[in-house]
């Protein structure tokens, strides 16, 4: 190995997702992801579990960035805008790291395995989301459909803006899709 470079972390993320687009997820080792990154297998396993966490290593962070903003709006605003609110910040969150967003997105949906790790990641970003509103107040049944409506929200407007490639703002079609949301709830249809 060469001499020392900062931000391990962040070059074994952009190596093993570049590694699992050109030969796929199954197809591709840590001892590869650790070459193709200048650094050692050992260096790999002090930042990531598997090969499978670099895809989530983030979401904890968007977890937490989701649920403190939605628990902050409560103080002042119903549970179904401060769901708003934490959309609007994980939009932010998400648009900053938008190629790698995507790619990884593609990796993901390529391999079942990954897909039900993506899902039972999102089913804790659900949890996480009907404890704080239980936390503000909100009552059973409401804290889950609300947590479970945001997490709907999100995966709609996300889905959208993937396959938008560019064409629009993530945080616009996870408003949009929250007044369809809201408009479907009231019996109606958003326009």
């Amino acid at each position: 190995m060469g001499r020392w470079e900062p931000n391990a972390r962040g070059r074994l993320a952009t190596a093993a997702l570049e590694l699992y687009s050109e030969r796929g997820y199954e197809q591709t080792t840590v001892a590869e992801i650790a070459q193709r990154a200048g650094l050692t297998e050992r260096t790999f396993f002090n930042h990531y579990a598997d090969k499978r966490e670099v895809l989530f290593a983030t979401v904890g962070e968007f977890q937490e960035l989701f649920v403190r903003a939605v628990s902050d709006a409560l103080k002042s605003v119903a549970p179904i805008d401060a769901l708003a609110v934490g959309l609007d910040a994980i939009s932010g969150m998400l648009t900053d790291q938008r190629d790698f967003v995507r790619t990884r997105q593609a990796v993901i949906m390529a391999n079942p395995e990954l897909q039900e790790r993506d899902l039972l990641k999102i089913a804790s970003v659900s949890a996480a989301l009907a404890d704080a509103l239980r936390r503000h107040g909100v009552t059973e049944p409401a804290a889950s459909l609300a947590a479970e409506s945001g997490v709907a929200v999100f995966k709609v407007g996300f889905e959208r803006w993937i396959a938008a490639d560019g064409e629009h703002e993530l945080s616009r079609l996870m408003r949009e899709a929250l007044e369809e949301l809201k408009a479907v709830t009231a019996g109606g249809e958003a326009s």
